[in-house]
């Protein structure tokens, strides 16, 4: 197993953005510089989130999205207060009873937060989380964790779970291993879409369902995998890149007039749905910038970005997605707030990263 020190690979998986990006300091930009519309959207959307009740994944998500966004202070506070619902196990930010790998959302994040700061109870929590990952998590017999403890079930919001967090600590092949076990299970290749949930227990589908979110969690997962493997690793970046445009091209062939989707991406009688396309726009831009996706896509993710603009409220809610608690009806959630963040630093970086 190619592990990395707890410090490199922390520090190597995600750069921050520092003054040339979002937030000269955390949640600042420099007095001197415009206000970009991304910021002013960063902002409205972190307020919005802040201010709603958050569950373990949903407390993870959030500080990833800091975490690109550069919001050093933000990543450090959500870190903490996670570590305040820690469990036993290891597992952390758990406000209800939670599930076996939500809590690895966060876990890319809470390492940076622990080695920012060099707190010794920071990094034995984030240690502790990566042990329960690793070797205590309830899983199937040929590995792959199960998403909830209620039954023996993989999720496609896995894919963003336990893999980024796996790559950036340099457990690269175990990343690896639970990605194949995922695919294997919940991908349609005639429709290069992704269902929502396996029962390993009955072995079928549990929920056969193309659901939209879920299909984003899986294309937001591979590019952060594919972002934190090492040059070495250029076979596995570009199997992952493959399966990640995949994905990409399969939701596209859905994608309705207006840029958005519907919340079962084949099913037009199913709510018009916002968060897909953030997530898209998000894995796409990584993917256009990182080389995996022709310079092409850019106007993919850019028409997904001005879609889900329009979603937004005056108080900064992103309006029309798969809202919580039950994510079955259009509404408001932090993974929708979380995802303008990704979207909107994404396409910032993107746009510098564009020749004048």
């Amino acid at each position: 197993m190619d592990r990395r020190s707890f410090l490199q690979t922390a520090a190597a998986t995600v750069p921050l953005m520092g003054v040339q990006g979002v937030f000269a300091e955390p949640g600042i930009m420099a007095a001197a510089e415009p206000r970009p519309e991304s910021t002013k959207r960063i902002e409205k959307a972190a307020a919005a989130a802040l201010a709603m009740q958050r569950e373990d994944w949903e407390q993870g998500i959030l500080a990833q999205a800091f975490l690109d966004a550069g919001d050093r202070e933000r990543i450090i506070l959500l870190t903490k207060a996670a570590m305040v619902l820690s469990k036993p196990d290891g597992r952390l930010a758990v406000a209800v009873a939670g599930g076996p790998t939500d809590p690895a959302m966060g876990g890319v994040a809470y390492a940076k937060a622990a080695e920012w700061t060099g707190d010794p109870a920071m990094k034995q929590a984030v240690a502790a989380l990566l042990e329960w990952i690793r070797f205590k998590s309830p899983r199937s017999a040929d590995g792959i964790v199960y998403h909830v403890f209620e039954g023996p079930e993989m999720w496609s919001d896995g894919f963003n779970n336990a893999p980024p967090f796996l790559a950036a600590m340099g457990f690269y092949d175990e990343a690896l291993k639970q990605i194949e076990g995922f695919k294997q299970r919940l991908w349609s290749p005639e429709k290069k879409l992704v269902a929502h949930v396996w029962d390993e227990g009955k072995q079928q589908l549990k929920d056969p369902s193309f659901w939209g979110g879920g299909n984003g969690w899986a294309a937001a997962g591979l590019a952060r995998v594919i972002r934190g493997l090492p040059g070495e690793r250029q076979k596995d970046h570009d199997r992952l890149a493959a399966f990640a445009r995949e994905i990409i091209d399969g939701c596209l062939a859905h994608q309705r007039k207006d840029g958005l989707f519907h919340d079962m991406v084949d099913k037009p009688e199913t709510f018009v749905e916002t968060n897909l396309a953030q997530m898209l726009a998000f894995a796409t831009y990584e993917g256009v910038m990182a080389g995996w996706l022709p310079a092409s896509y850019r106007a993919h993710a850019d028409r997904m970005r001005a879609a889900a603009r329009l979603k937004m409220d005056a108080y900064g809610y992103v309006q029309g997605a798969a809202g919580s608690p039950n994510f079955d009806r259009s509404g408001i959630s932090t993974e929708a707030q979380a995802f303008c963040i990704l979207m909107e630093a994404a396409g910032a970086r993107a746009k510098r990263a564009q020749p004048a």
